[in-house]
């Protein structure tokens, strides 16, 4: 059976500063004992010992604070995992959008997520959020709209390769084909004579390729006067 996919990351909470180590323990527990008896007290020892309940006090509430964001971002982390979306987001949902939003999580009438695999019967792939397919069957949803079949033709059957792919991508090819596709590319320039960079070398950077375009261009130039020189000769042998 295959292993259950890493949740996906929930939205940023605030993060504890790196600075805000553990305070030690405040001192002046003795003297307060000592003090304990004391029909009168100068102002002086009254504000050390304020002083010292205050910081003492500010310190429980500080780490009690950040208990409280440890165990929001931990629950935050199973709904966002269980749903899919922020509750934040779902807040804002009207009652129809509520209702369809828990019928594709698979939310049971007690609002409870069921979670499973996918919906095609010999997939044991892990459903998406949101969906009850697997991502090499998204396209089975016709609610989804994030994604849209690789339009790379194969040589042999003239058929598309149909592969989920995003949207945005352009060229609107899956991974393999994409690969396939630049090392055409690179077989095409260097039949023609151009200069290309393999592609399993990091693309180069723009000022990279407008160093080899001036390249280019100062060869075109130098190879134009020594072919109009030869073009002359030619004409003059010819008169003569």
């Amino acid at each position: 059976m295959a292993t259950a996919p890493p949740p996906p990351s929930p939205p940023p909470l605030l993060l504890r500063p790196a600075d805000t180590d553990p305070i030690p323990p405040i001192t002046g527990a003795a003297e307060d004992a000592v003090l304990l008896a004391a029909e009168l007290l100068s102002r002086e020892e009254v504000l050390r010992r304020r002083s010292r309940r205050v910081k003492q006090l500010a310190r429980h509430y500080r780490e009690h604070y950040w208990a409280l964001v440890e165990e929001v971002r931990s629950k935050l982390r199973e709904y966002y995992w269980s749903i899919g979306v922020s509750p934040l987001e779902v807040d804002g949902l009207d009652t129809a959008a509520a209702a369809a939003l828990a019928e594709v999580s698979g939310e049971n009438d007690d609002g409870v997520a069921k979670k499973g695999f996918c919906r095609i019967s010999e997939c044991m792939s892990m459903a998406m959020p949101l969906t009850s397919y697997c991502h090499g069957h998204i396209l089975c949803d016709d609610r989804q709209t994030l994604y849209k079949p690789c339009t790379y033709e194969t040589f042999s059957s003239g058929q598309t390769c149909g592969k989920p792919v995003l949207q945005a991508a352009v060229p609107p090819f899956c991974t393999l084909h994409i690969q396939k596709d630049q090392n055409h590319l690179s077989q095409v320039f260097s039949r023609e004579g151009f200069r290309v960079y393999s592609s399993g070398k990091p693309a180069p950077g723009f000022h990279v390729i407008i160093a080899e375009y001036i390249h280019q261009i100062q060869i075109n130039r130098r190879k134009a006067p020594n072919a109009a020189s030869t073009k002359n000769a030619d004409k003059d042998e010819n008169a003569g």
